[in-house]
This record gives C-alpha cells, structure tokens and sequence, in this order.
C-alpha cells in the first residue's frame, strides 16, 4: 500500500478537485430532506402557491445539481483508476522482465500472470471506488447525523446509538475477511498454473487420452478456489444484512417515537418525514461503506502482492567498477568458466568445479545424461543466474562487471525449450532488431530453412500460429536457428537446438556454421555425439561433474562414458567412431 501512494501522488491535484466537487454535490444532497421539510411544515400552510412553487423549483435544481456534481467527479475518479493502473501494470511488467530466475522460479510464472491480471483489476476497482464514494458515504452519514440531531435530537440519539455497534461489526468483519482475500490469490495463482499446464500439454494430453484426468485437476483447484471465494463472500457479505438489521430496528424505533411526538404535539409531521429521508440515506450510506470495505479488503491484499515484486532486490546486479580484464585470464582467452560451482536451492551443488577455456573463433560441444548440467552450464554463462563459487570470463571480464544488455548482445542463442510467436516468419526470426531482409534470407539459408520457407504461402511473410504449431518439429528448430544466426552475435549457443533435424540437415547446418561463421565461438550442447564431434573441445558431463574433456580422438581414448555413447551411437566400423581403427587396443576398449 506504500507503493502504491507513490503512484497516487501525481494525481492528487485532479483527486482533490474530484473531492471537492463530490463534497459539494453531497451537501446539497442532504437539503434536499430539509427543504422538503420546510415545504411541508412551513410553506404549504400558507396557501401561497407562488411559494410552494419556487421552493419545488428549488429542489428541482438542487437535484440536477447533485447529478451533476456526482457524474463528473466520478468520470474523474474513473480516469484517475485507469491512468495509475495503466502505469501499476506497466512497472509490473517491466520488473517481472527483470527478475533473475531464481526470484522468478520463488514467484512462479501463474503468479506473475496473475499479479498482472487479477490483481491490477482489484487494484484499479479499489481505486476508483474509494474515489467514489470515499467521500460521499461517510458525509452522508456524518451529515445526515448532524442534521438530524439538529432537527430532532432525541429521534438522533437513536440513530447516535447504533455507531457503536455498527462499527464493531465492520471492524470483527474486516479483521477476519481481509487474509482470507489473500489467501484467495494464491489459489487463483494455483488454479492459472493448472491451466497453463493443461493448454501448454494439451496434445499430450490428448494422445494419453487423460482429458478425463486433466478436468479432474482442474475440478479440484476450481473447487477448491471457489469453496475460498464462497468463504470469503459469505464473511464479508454479513455486513450488509447487519447493518440493515441495526439501521432498521433504529427506524422502528424512531417511527414508534416520532408518532407518539407527533401526536403528543412536541413535532411535526415534516420533521418525521425528512427524518425518515435522512434515515434512509444514512441507511445508504452505511451499506455503501461497507461495500467500499469488501473492496478496499480485496484491493488492499492485491496491492500488497504487487508491491512484493515491485520491491524486489535486483539480484543480479552489475558489480561496479570499470571492466577491465582480470589478471587470470590468458592473453588470448576469449571465454573461459574458471572453477564454476552453482547449486540452484543453495544446497547441492549441480555444477561442480567446471573449467574450460575458449579462444575466440573456438567451438565447445557439451555432452552428457539427461540432468547433468548441460543447459544450467548455458544459464550461468548468460548469466541468469549468479555462480555459487568460482568465475566466468568474457574476454577476459568477469560477466559480472559487464552490464546485463551488452552481456546479452554478445550472444546468438537457442533454448532447449524455446517459442516462437503469432507473427511471420520474417519477424520471427528478426526478433525486434533492425535486420536487413539480405540478412534475414542469409541465416535462413545457413539454418537450412530456406528450403521449407520458399515453399510456404507468402514465404517469409508467411504467418505462424502460437508457438508455431503450424510448423513441424524441425522446422521450427531451424527457424529457431535462424533467428540466432541473424545477429551475427560473436558468440553462438545451441542447446540441444537440432534434436529435431535428420542427420543429412544436421550435417549441413554444422558445415554452413563453419564456413560461414569462422569467427563465431559456439557453444553447442547436444545428445548427438555426430553433432559435436568436430568440435575443437568436447566437455562431457555426469551429474554436474566434468568427466572428461578434449577433443574427439582424445576422449575415445580416455573416457569410458564418452566411449559408451560412442558405442551406442555410431557405427563401431567407422573412422569417425574411432579415428585409430588401426590400433586394435583403442577398438576393443570402445567395443568392449
């Protein structure tokens, strides 16, 4: 809620103005009992029709007035909302953007998609209904107050005798009501994770025939969620009914004692209806301030969810200082993982003293079982995580010296798990950058998608589907190439990138990277011994431990489990599985 007065302070002027024209309209509100009183009491015995027109005149306008002096003040308070939201909902974004992954991996993606959506519309029906009736309700009640303990205080002192109860009601309400809006967040994040999951994995989960199950899960966190939102309702919806109950009881109360009043000739009849009136707007006005309670209590926990990320550390902040090249690294070293250790819940290290060094223009293949650190290995160097021990080098600079943006324009790079969006294939692969379309035809070519390209509708301006599901496996890992190849950034990472490609396809891409890109150092993290084996360094990994680095031959000849998978994978009779086929020794180890 801190924060959120931040945002709230450009806007205090045209809040101010929107008070002051409310605070107007509902003064003359309340004359309008008062002078219906003195029509009644005082102008009609008369007989003086001229009078009693003037003052119908009177509340006519008075009336027209109070419209007025309500419709814009709320049409203010309507554009106050959405101008802070517009600008909550901005900042939230761009912070989530900013999150290192291992505060994103805390949050969960559900939540942050929830904090964006849900709780912005809490925040912003917070907002304008505080504006609304923030000051109507309570001058409403209070003048209402005023006025009838002025006009009749004994009939006041019964309404003056309903507060207390009134407001401890409202405050047992909202002490227990509040968490419980809270609480109802988290299951709505829960209830969007089921969703996700099930949309992302819906072909799966059709080819498994689970639909059945899916809608099982889904039942139960929506059940669930509901069962809390039913719980939080009934509690906070007990004010109303409470509030009629005390208010109308007081109104039984002041009938019975105005008719006694009445009739005993100690006030007039006027007085009993424009008490009445007020009555009924106190009524009113205590309801609509207990409606502004149920919604300030879902506001207020929504902008307590916001501010947590908004204020958020920066994690991975830019250690300061000028980044000049450390005094370890070798002259002509270009990247370099120096003792790299990490563990991502800071207890078992999943990497574990890993050291490699690259000369620029140098290719690196990593290889190894599922889990053993491949990908993490591909995280640290672009740094969406922090090192645990150790240090990684960019041309001789720890990457923590380099601003994130420059750190991250020196790489082309393809996920394991990567999207593609609902746009052509040309801004697919552009991605936001001023790219030439000479440059975008030529990383097609060397990505080997030119060929599936040139027979679409519309080629490159041939439009794909969400996650390109218009496009087979393999043809969006190409395309997916393509877009890291069009910066010509000087370094390039493949993780696991052509899982999806025929060996012929795979085979060309490898030899248009090395024709064409000499100067680029790649990273290239594959399960195919074929696809890395002409790497100048091989790393090979077991549960986050280097086992074995070196070149091809080398590693035939002194890792077992590089040899394994050597076995598994090529042909034992052929040279590229064992360059010294004629050394029957190194045969036999790879056979054996």
């Amino acid at each position: 809620m801190k924060r959120l007065a931040i945002y709230l302070h450009p806007y205090l002027g045209r809040i101010g103005l929107g008070f002051t024209i409310k605070f107007m309209g509902t003064l003359l509100d309340l004359m309008i009992p008062w002078m219906l009183s003195t029509i009644i009491d005082e102008v009609i015995p008369t007989g003086e029709f001229q009078r009693v027109l003037l003052w119908g005149c009177m509340m006519l306008l008075c009336s027209a007035a109070v419209f007025a002096f309500n419709v814009i003040p709320n049409r203010m308070a309507s554009a106050v909302a959405r101008d802070v939201t517009e600008e909550v909902r901005r900042d939230l974004y761009q912070k989530a953007t900013l999150l290192s992954c291992a505060q994103m991996d805390r949050i969960t993606i559900p939540s942050v998609i929830s904090r964006l959506t849900t709780d912005t519309y809490n925040l912003h029906r917070m907002i304008g209904m505080m504006q609304r009736l923030g000051v109507r309700a309570p001058i409403l009640l209070l003048g209402g107050l005023i006025v009838t303990m002025s006009m009749e205080p004994r009939l006041g002192a019964v309404l003056l005798a309903m507060l207390p109860f009134m407001g401890l009601t409202i405050w047992l309400i909202l002490r227990k009501g509040i968490p419980m809006y809270s609480v109802t967040q988290k299951k709505v994040d829960r209830m969007i994770q089921v969703v996700r999951e099930s949309v992302t994995g819906i072909r799966i989960i059709k080819a498994l025939s689970k639909t059945d199950y899916e809608s099982g899960r889904f039942d139960k966190i929506s059940k669930d969620l509901s069962d809390q939102e039913q719980t939080a309702s009934i509690t906070m919806a007990t004010t109303n009914p409470l509030m009629n109950l005390y208010l109308n009881s007081g109104l039984v109360i002041v009938i019975l004692l105005g008719a006694y009043m009445v009739y005993s000739g100690t006030t007039q009849i006027g007085r009993i209806i424009a008490f009445q009136s007020y009555f009924t707007i106190i009524l009113n006005a205590v309801i609509s301030i207990s409606r502004m309670f149920v919604i300030y209590s879902k506001g207020s926990a929504s902008a307590d969810r916001i501010q947590e990320i908004l204020e958020l550390p920066e994690e991975l902040q830019t250690i300061p200082g000028d980044p000049e090249k450390d005094p370890k690294a070798a002259p002509d070293e270009f990247l370099a993982f120096d003792h790299v250790s990490f563990s991502y819940l800071g207890q078992k290290d999943n990497l574990t003293n890993i050291s490699f060094t690259l000369k620029r223009g140098e290719s690196l293949g990593i290889i190894g079982a599922t889990g053993s650190g491949k990908s993490t290995i591909v995280h640290l160097l672009l740094r969406l995580y922090d090192v645990t021990a150790g240090q990684i080098r960019l041309n001789g600079t720890d990457i923590r010296k380099i601003p994130t943006e420059t750190l991250h324009q020196a790489f082309g790079i393809v996920f394991q798990s990567d999207v593609l969006f609902a746009d052509t294939i040309a801004e697919n692969i552009r991605f936001g950058r001023e790219l030439t379309d000479e440059q975008l035809k030529m990383a097609a070519r060397y990505a080997q998608a030119e060929e599936f390209i040139s027979t679409k509708e519309d080629r490159f301006a041939f439009q794909l589907s969400s996650r390109g599901s218009n496009l087979s496996g393999g043809q969006k890992q190409r395309l997916l190439i393509a877009r890291a190849l069009a910066g010509n950034s000087p370094i390039l990472v493949l993780d696991d990138s052509s899982s999806a490609l025929d060996y012929k396809t795979d085979a060309s891409l490898r030899q248009a990277i090395r024709d064409h890109m000499e100067n680029t150092t790649s990273i290239i993290i594959a399960q195919r011994i074929s696809s890395i084996m002409q790497s100048d360094h091989i790393l090979v990994l077991d549960h986050g431990s280097c086992i074995g680095y070196g070149t091809h031959e080398e590693l035939i000849r002194t890792c077992r489990i590089y040899q394994e998978i050597a076995q598994s994978q090529l042909n034992a009779d052929s040279p590229d599985a064992c360059p010294a086929a004629n050394d029957q020794t190194i045969r036999k180890e790879v056979l054996s």
